[in-house]
């Protein structure tokens, strides 16, 4: 385990996606209502509401994808130990973040493939901000991974 933090911005990137995370989480037991509140669609709230464990299932993985993706920016600080296929993970998730945060444009300028709402701008932002951090750590910690 390395005793050093290399790359803060890394470290940064790692709180954030340990945040998504356990706000995903928090939308499992929030049930229906916050499934709305955070832009999931009224089917996906209905089935909450409903007892069904399709949203519940689907959340908890995107929860544990999240949970991952924090392992591994946390890696890529320097604060513990190299995770495998560090650099291409990190370079993965760097770039799932900025295509998420890129997604809002062709929905705000040509309704492409639905109208643009206000989940999709804040959310966008968010990613591409997300996204920023992990990139600009990327770029400081290259040479280390």
């Amino acid at each position: 385990m390395s005793s050093q933090l290399s790359q803060p911005w890394l470290l940064f990137a790692a709180l954030l996606n340990a945040l998504a995370a356990l706000a995903h989480v928090a939308v499992i037991f929030g049930g229906g209502a916050w499934y709305r509140f955070f832009g999931a669609g009224e089917a996906m709230a209905r089935m909450a509401e409903a007892g069904r464990s399709y949203p519940a299932v689907l959340t908890a993985c995107i929860a544990l994808v999240l949970a991952i993706w924090s392992g591994y920016a946390l890696s890529g600080s320097g604060l513990v130990a190299p995770w495998p296929w560090a650099r291409p993970a990190l370079c993965a998730i760097t770039a799932v973040y900025l295509l998420r945060g890129l997604a809002v444009v062709p929905m705000a300028v040509a309704s492409v493939p639905q109208p643009a709402t206000p989940f999709w701008y804040w959310s966008s932002a968010i990613c591409f901000a997300i996204g920023l951090v992990h990139l600009v750590g990327l770029v400081g910690a290259w040479r280390s991974l």
